[in-house]
């Protein structure tokens, strides 16, 4: 059967049609997830990667506008738009609290059941004036060759719970820590080193090496928002509060834009830095990175600069946050 002439365009006319609309359907259901917080089984992994699917929904736009499909342009321009809105953000600095008390450095490390190059981590902690580490996956062998390479000498206060495997944890302190304590997780047993800081010259400052759940598949997700959902919120009336760690989880997931909104700032995010990666193909694994751990400060405490370095042996980048706490009253 031969197609008049007539009828070819409106063939083709309805085929591009087709292919706009399924071009746009991906980017519009991921938006449909993402925007109101929905993620749950394996999308929980998938909202880690919003910042890619945010670049890639620019290539529906352009194939619309392209092939001049007005309805599904429009609807691929609204989706490219609310995606973009909710990362690029991350990318530019925000105003800071006017605080103006002593600096306070904090470094953040995830070593990997112990894996990670311990000379290194002392070198950031030397390099980078570093006032407290904060280490998850923290072996007793871990502890030995931070100990052999003089981290001691750099930060004497402590609270350690090292353990064979990944649940161990630890902080190094320059200055005292009191009230000191390990919080165990629910989900994969992590543990939680915590202590209260005092800085002279400021209020005390609680901080706590935070380590939740891995969501690595769907069977563990209830996992993951149970140790999320636990960790401790923010006190915005009361005593400062720092949390620092493997937070598994990206500011595209609810649960952790939930703990900030109990009156925490992402650090990272708070100096235009929340978009640099901090595991991923670290260890040769092909996965895009995706920004996992975080320092995350009492909303009174001023963020001058974020930085991230790489930890040889370890899957995971470190991060260091540069803040400015407030000045303790008379």
């Amino acid at each position: 059967m031969t197609v008049a002439a007539e009828d070819r365009p409106t063939t083709r006319a309805r085929r591009h049609g087709a292919l706009c609309w399924l071009a746009v359907a991906p980017g519009l259901a991921f938006a449909a997830v993402r925007l109101p917080g929905l993620e749950r089984g394996a999308l929980v992994q998938a909202v880690a990667f919003t910042p890619y699917v945010a670049a890639g929904a620019l290539l529906p736009l352009a194939l619309t506008l392209a092939l001049r499909r007005w309805g599904p342009a429009l609807v691929a321009a609204l989706t490219a738009l609310a995606l973009v809105a909710v990362v690029a953000p991350r990318a530019l600095p925000s105003g800071q609290p006017a605080a103006d008390g002593p600096a306070l450095r904090v470094l953040t490390a995830n070593l990997l059941a112990g894996a990670g190059d311990a000379g290194r981590l002392v070198d950031l902690v030397r390099a980078g004036d570093v006032d407290v580490l904060a280490v998850q996956e923290f072996t007793p062998d871990a502890q030995a060759e931070l100990d052999r390479l003089g981290l001691a000498g750099l930060l004497p206060y402590r609270k350690l719970n090292p353990e064979v495997g990944t649940t161990g944890s630890g902080l190094y302190a320059r200055f005292p820590l009191t009230a000191t304590g390990i919080r165990r997780n629910v989900g994969f047993g992590f543990s939680q080193a915590y202590g209260t800081l005092a800085v002279p010259g400021a209020p005390p400052v609680r901080i706590e090496s935070a380590h939740p759940a891995a969501p690595h598949s769907p069977s563990v997700v209830p996992d993951w928002r149970t140790d999320l959902a636990a960790q401790p919120p923010a006190t915005p009336d009361g005593q400062l509060s720092v949390l620092a760690g493997d937070f598994n989880a990206t500011l595209d997931h609810a649960l952790l834009r939930d703990l900030l909104a109990t009156g925490y700032v992402d650090a990272a995010d708070a100096v235009g830095a929340g978009l640099t990666g901090t595991w991923g193909p670290y260890d040769g694994d092909p996965i895009p990175p995706v920004t996992i751990d975080h320092v995350l400060v009492d909303r009174r405490i001023a963020v001058h600069a974020v930085t991230v370095r790489a930890l040889p042996g370890s899957d995971h980048r470190t991060v260091l946050a540069e803040l400015r706490l407030p000045r303790r009253a008379a």
